[in-house]
């Protein structure tokens, strides 16, 4: 008896199924949405002339910072003194580093895409050099940020930790007081300061010095943070 009732569930299960099939092929196909029909509006592909340009080429893909480097430098205060604006070689780079022949070697292996710069000075005092660094990707630009930092902190450099810059995590912004200022007979007492800081594959760094007085930490974070707005 139950195999029997089994077999009456099975039947009338397989009963409703055809039935089902039978009145969906009667009915007429529902239309697709539109946004799955073949015919969709889209601009027409123009030829290339005269006005075409890799940008408008990309522009959907298209940064800032893809464009003049150099005019994403932050305006040199007022009153103070240009000393120079604009690209910079990778030799010119080199230079301040203890080994100019390796970091010339390293700049190259990390695949640095260009540098531009702008320094200028206030009241023969103050010194002032900041640069844009822009490497071919972020992991590069973050391998040379994460370099900087780490022998900045160093006695030999800084002799510090430094502090964030603020807003940013300290990974991605850092400025440095020097603890002890530089001396040399016959010329005045040289404080310094440096940050590094970094937004995308570019890395802004900052030199700041000033021969009388101390570095205020407040002017070199305002420096930094105003770079970065322009990034």
């Amino acid at each position: 008896m139950v195999l029997l009732i089994a077999g009456a569930v099975v039947l009338g299960v397989l009963a409703g199924t055809a039935t089902g099939y039978a009145v969906q092929y009667d009915r007429e196909p529902t239309p697709l949405a539109p946004l799955a029909q073949a015919d969709l509006v889209a601009p027409k592909a123009l030829a290339p002339d005269d006005a075409t340009t890799n940008k408008t080429i990309n522009a959907n893909r298209w940064h800032k910072t893809d464009d003049d480097l150099a005019k994403l430098l932050i305006e040199v205060p007022g009153g103070a003194k240009k000393g120079g604006s604009g690209y910079v070689s990778t030799d010119f780079l080199a230079l301040d580093f203890k080994h100019p022949d390796r970091a010339l070697s390293n700049f190259a292996a990390t695949g640095l895409r260009r540098a531009a710069s702008v320094r200028w000075s206030q009241d023969d005092t103050t010194f002032v050099d900041v640069r844009l660094l822009q490497f071919n990707d972020r992991s590069a630009a973050e391998d040379y940020q994460t370099d900087q930092s780490a022998y900045t902190s160093t006695k030999e450099y800084a002799g510090n930790d430094g502090m964030p810059i603020d807003g940013l995590p300290s990974e991605l912004g850092h400025v440095w007081v020097y603890s002890k200022a530089y001396e040399k007979p016959g010329y005045l007492p040289m404080r310094s300061a440096r940050a590094y800081a970094r937004r995308g594959d570019v890395v802004v760094e900052i030199h700041y010095m000033n021969n009388r007085g101390k570095v205020a930490a407040g002017d070199v974070m305002e420096l930094a943070k105003r770079q970065l707005e322009r990034l």
